[in-house]
Order: structure tokens, then sequence, then C-alpha cells
């Protein structure tokens, strides 16, 4: 007993270490995807939305590079070295064969006082390029979102379309069960079986291809969500009839491009760099005009061949004269001085010493005025900001026409598939009620096989249709909300 007690806790260890490590793969076969997580992880992960988000920070470092002119520019500068032969001594500038140690030391700077507003408004201009750029990353963001809701949503309609085509073969099975018996009992011919069965067939086909459709619009949603191929993924499929939609009456066209116009990123990227252009324009132009500034200029030298001078005063006694100190007549002391140089044995003093003497101190202004040469190429540069500028007003006229075109095509699609659907409602509901009837007249014998799959793939075709109404009608409202800037949710 106590053995079998042993073996099952030995083997439960086993058990329960094989359940742990398969709850991730549990997990993960429960996870569903609707279509805000599929949004988010779109926008997180495509390479789209993160290169954007690469050039707005370029954008951003160009800003603070810009500012980064506004702030007086200071520069040190050293040189060390070892001259031999007959050359110039750096701090007696005299001429010398003695082999010496130099350096020399050097701060200086400067800064543009007036230039016209040329720094200013190139910092003008790459603020408004940075705001555009980030804008731009908003952009990518709906662009993405787009595409995810759209293949979200055929998606969504394959999996329908299975589920139509799956109820399709369950009646056609069910009518060869029945048909069978028949032909076993001698009531029915063999060609009604055989007809039967080649539509099963014929419904098995469609299936496949339903079955097809839908992984190939899965795997093109995978690739918008840029997951891996092989990862598993499933879909969480709201009802179709549930999925909320705003009042066709609350989306006229013309009050949605209005809207649009001041909420799609699109627009606020096209307005963001006009701006930017017009103020590169303004710093263009400054460049054909004089600059002022203001430089300085600190220095000093070293060089380990200067010498010091040395004062020693002498006091040497020559018969001169007398002269009366305490009482006493005494020779007068005549008082010479002599001079020594030698080298500095003390670097360190020897070497701040000659910094301090040899500091040297500059300032001035500087007038730059254009005349020939650079001009021209910078009145051409002007010239080309010009139609750079005109060439974006154009672009942001042209992307405006097709964002009310887009719009006004949006409601017009609307209307046509919420009219296609109500058309299609009222047509599987005839179909249906059509294939009832057969139904009963062949249950009774008074229909043949032929008619009642006429009229089955009748009501097939008007499910499939309503399908495809239904998907299209919703993704139109949704298109049309999205330009209004409520969103995407299904």
């Amino acid at each position: 007993m106590w053995k079998c007690f042993g073996y099952f806790c030995y083997m439960g260890k086993y058990v329960i270490a094989l359940c742990i490590a398969a709850l991730p793969f549990i997990a993960q076969a429960q996870d569903k995807w609707d279509l805000r997580r599929c949004v988010e992880y779109a926008v997180k992960n495509n390479i789209s939305v993160k290169q954007a988000d690469v050039q707005a920070r370029i954008a951003e470092l160009q800003l603070k590079q810009q500012k980064y002119n506004k702030i007086p520019t200071a520069s040190f500068s050293t040189g060390l070295g070892m001259q031999f032969g007959r050359s110039i001594d750096p701090t007696t500038n005299l001429f010398t064969n003695t082999q010496l140690l130099y350096q020399n030391l050097q701060l200086q700077g400067g800064i543009t006082i007036f230039s016209f507003g040329q720094v200013r408004n190139a910092i003008e201009a790459a603020k408004y390029n940075m705001e555009a750029k980030a804008v731009d990353v908003d952009r990518s963001k709906n662009d993405i979102s787009i595409n995810v809701a759209t293949y979200y949503l055929q998606v969504l309609a394959a999996r329908e379309q299975i589920n139509i085509n799956e109820v399709q073969i369950g009646q056609t099975k069910s009518q060869l069960d029945d048909t069978r018996k028949r032909v076993d009992a001698g009531a029915l011919p063999e060609l009604n079986l055989a007809e039967l069965e080649a539509q099963l067939a014929t419904d098995s086909l469609n299936l496949i291809t339903s079955r097809s459709t839908f992984e190939l619009n899965v795997l093109q949603l995978k690739a918008v969500l840029n997951l891996d191929a092989a990862a598993p993924f499933e879909v969480d499929t709201p009802p179709v009839e549930t999925i909320p939609l705003e009042s066709l009456m609350d989306m006229q066209p013309e009050s949605v491009y209005q809207i649009a116009l001041g909420y799609q990123p699109q627009q606020k990227v096209n307005a963001l760099t006009i701006k930017s252009q017009e103020a590169y324009l303004k710093s263009y132009k400054a460049f054909l005009y004089p600059t002022l500034s203001v430089g300085y200029s600190l220095g000093s030298q070293f060089s380990n061949s200067l010498k010091q001078s040395n004062v020693i005063p002498l006091n040497t006694y020559s018969p001169t004269g007398f002269i009366t100190q305490s009482g006493e007549q005494v020779l007068s002391p005549n008082t010479s001085v002599q001079y020594s140089q030698k080298k500095f044995t003390d670097w360190w003093a020897g070497y701040g010493n000659q910094l301090n003497n040899n500091f040297q101190q500059a300032v001035g202004l500087t007038l730059s005025v254009p005349i020939f040469g650079g001009t021209n190429s910078r009145r051409i540069t002007y010239e080309t900001g010009k139609l750079n500028l005109r060439d974006l007003k154009l672009q942001k006229e042209n992307i405006d026409m097709s964002l009310k075109q887009s719009i006004y095509t949006a409601y017009t699609n609307a209307v046509g598939a919420m009219d296609k659907y109500n058309v299609s409602a009222k047509n599987v509901e005839s179909a249906q009620k059509a294939y009832d009837y057969a139904r009963k007249r062949y249950d009774v014998g008074l229909l043949s096989t032929i008619d009642l799959l006429a009229n089955q793939n009748k009501l097939l075709t008007a499910k499939l249709q309503q399908l495809s109404n239904r998907y299209d009608y919703v993704f139109r409202m949704k298109l049309l909300e999205f330009y209004k800037g409520l969103g995407l949710k299904l």
C-alpha cells in the first residue's frame, strides 16, 4: 500500500510539472484578439510607425541644434612641440638656434548679434518641422488602424461565410440521409440520391474555399500586425448585428469633411509643414543681407628658453666724498646694480609666470556683407524655397480634395450598402420561404431533387450576399466614423 502511495506521489510531480508547462499554451489558445487589441499591437509594433517615430526624434534633435546657434561659441586650443635649428622663439619673437620646448594656449569664440532674423526663423522652422513629424506619427498610426480594421472585418466576413457553408452542408447531408432511405425503400429513384451527392460535393468544395479564404485573410492581418505567420492567433468574433454604428443621418459628408480638416493628422502635417517652409524661407532671405557679429580671443605662450632677469645690488665704496654718520666722518658708499640672467629652474613657477606675462586679449566686431559669388547661390536657394512653398500648398490642396472625395465616396457607398443590405434581407426572407415550401413539396414527392437544390442554392446565395452587404455597410460606416474622429470600435 505504501509503495502504491509513493508511486502516485512520484508520478504526481510529473503531472503537476506538465500542467504548469502547459499553462502558457492553454492561456494562449484561449486568448482572443479583438479589434482594439489588434490596433494597439499594430501601432506598437508596426515598422512604418517605428520609422515615423525615428523621424520625429531626428526632428527634435534638429530643433536643439538650431537653438544651440543662439549660444555664444567658445573653443579652446593648445599646441605643444619642440623646435630645432634656426627658428623663431614664440615668446620673444626673435630668431634662435637653441632647441626649445614651446606651448601655445588660446580661447576664442563669438556670437552673431544681428542677422535679420536668420537664427530666429531657422529655430521657428525647426520647431514647426518637429511638430509636423510628431503628428506624422499619428498619421502612420491612423493608416495602420484603417488597414487593421479592413483586414479584421474581412476575417470576420470569411468566418461567417464558413458558418453558412457548414450549415449548408448540414442541410444537404440531412436531405441526403433522408433520400437514401427513400431510395432504399423504392420510393424515390437513384437519380435523386446521385444529385444530392453531387450537391454535397459542391458544398464541401465551397467550404474548403471559404476556409482557405479565411486563412489567407488571417495571414494578411498577421502581416499588418507584424506577427509571426506561425504564431497562434484567434480572432474574437462579435456578432455582426451587435456592432455599434452611428446614425447615417449624423454622417452628412460636408460636415464630416469640415471636422476631418481640423482633426485628421495628414491635414495637420500639411499645415505645419507649410509653416515650417515659410519660416525657412525667411531664414534663406536673411542670408542675402549683412551679418554683424562680435568675437573675442584669449591666449598665452610658454617657452623653456625664456630667461629671467635677476637684480643683484652690489655695494662698492669709492672715495667720492665723506658723510657724517653718528657724529663721525665716513666714506660715502656708491651703490651699483649688477644684472644677471638664468633659465627658469622652477618649472611650475616659471610656467605660470610666463603664461601670466604673455597673456593676450582681443575683442572685435565683424561685419560680413555678401556681394558676389556666394550671393548668387543664396539667392537661388531663396527662389527654390519659394517654389517649394508653392508646391507644398498645392500638395495640401490636392490632399484636401482627395479627402473630400474619399468622404463623399464613403458616404455614397454607405448609403448604397445600406440599401443593398435591406434588399438582401428581404431576398433572404423570400428565399427562405421558397425553400421551406419546396422542402415540404419534396418530402411528399411533389418536387424533384433538382428543383429542391435550386431553391437551396438560391437561399445560400441570398445569405452570402446579405452577409457581404452587411459587412460592406459596417466598413463604410466605420470609415465615416473614423473621418469624423470617433475612432475605430466594434
